[in-house]
């Protein structure tokens, strides 16, 4: 087993490279299935979803525009309790398929304060695609509709995954070694 180091902190492997890709095939193609005759709007989280708001992307077979909001609650390995939006969205989501892009889920408190933003602006229907989800840290139910994999409630990195700025190029999720 590899062990990194980010900064202070140490971390092993979690889920693999051939892992995530495989995982992230099969959404695609569920996703396309489910949404075929549609033209979606899929909304990436800044900055942590874009690997995976790309990978995914480039294996749909629908036609469906991206775009990415820039929404922010962590300071480190501990979110602050605070959803900040740095970026703003442009497009007009009246009528429209919207799928929320996330890399991961944890307390649910950013997108139970982003979504009803969203539904006010009347979207055709509002869906949420997150590569992982920490059930035992959810404190805001959020309805995730696309699944990549429920983790453990530990500190993840790598994957667009980062450590106060480092490690979001890693191929593959590490965790916190204990």
């Amino acid at each position: 087993m590899t062990t990194i180091q980010v900064h202070d902190k140490k971390f092993i492997p979690f889920i693999s490279e051939a892992d995530l890709q495989a995982r992230i095939k099969e959404m695609a193609k569920q996703l396309s299935h489910d949404l075929r005759g549609e033209r979606p709007l899929f909304i990436g989280i800044l900055n942590g979803s874009f690997i995976f708001a790309a990978d995914m992307f480039k294996h749909l077979s629908i036609e469906a525009e991206i775009s990415f909001i820039k929404l922010a609650s962590y300071k480190g390995t501990k979110s602050t309790g605070n959803v900040i939006t740095a970026i703003g969205l442009e497009e007009d989501l009246y009528g429209r398929t919207v799928v929320i892009v996330e890399d991961i889920v944890d307390t649910g408190k950013t997108l139970s304060q982003f979504l009803p933003q969203l539904e006010h602006q009347q979207p055709k229907q509002l869906m949420v695609v997150a590569l992982l989800h920490k059930p035992d840290a959810m404190t805001h139910p959020v309805k995730i509709d696309y699944l990549g994999f429920s983790v453990p409630n530990k500190f993840l990195l790598g994957y667009g995954l980062d450590y106060d700025g480092l490690g979001r190029n890693l191929p593959e999720i590490y965790q916190l070694a204990e």
